[in-house]
């Protein structure tokens, strides 16, 4: 699975070790930055990982903040992305299974708590259909 990956400067390290982990795993990953520490806007980096998922380019995306939420937004604006903000493994796994969430977004702070390995596993999970395929079909006609 091809994995886009983006990040403001409080990600950086987070996505890092994520990038590490996904490699490992054997998918393949395209990180659109940031490259440091140094501070940065977080709309310069996040907007592309999400574009490359709207455009086919990627399988699935990863996006990286201090909280998160700010990263959602942006990754939200583009269409044909589905991000959803994660804080553990059950949120990501019905985000994926109810939603067919094709982006994640994890936040730096709560991460610290919560295994990497574990909330990066987006790409497992499968969207069940029934009765929520008709709700995605509702969020991809926005």
């Amino acid at each position: 699975m091809k994995i886009s990956l983006g990040t403001d400067h409080a990600g950086f390290r987070y996505k890092e070790k994520v990038k590490a982990f996904l490699t490992e795993f054997g998918h393949e990953v395209k990180d659109l930055g940031t490259f440091s520490e140094e501070a940065v806007d977080y709309p310069v980096f996040i907007r592309p990982a999400a574009e490359v998922v709207a455009r086919g380019e990627c399988d699935r995306g990863i996006v990286f903040g201090g909280s998160g939420n700010g990263e959602a937004m942006v990754a939200n604006k583009v269409h044909g992305v589905r991000c959803a903000l994660c804080w553990n493994e059950e949120v990501a796994r019905l985000s994926r299974q109810h939603n067919d969430a094709n982006v994640l977004s994890l936040d730096k702070e709560l991460s610290r708590k919560i295994c990497a390995q574990d909330r990066a596993r987006l790409a497992r999970y499968t969207v069940r259909g029934g009765r929520h395929q008709k709700r995605v079909e509702q969020l991809n006609a926005m």
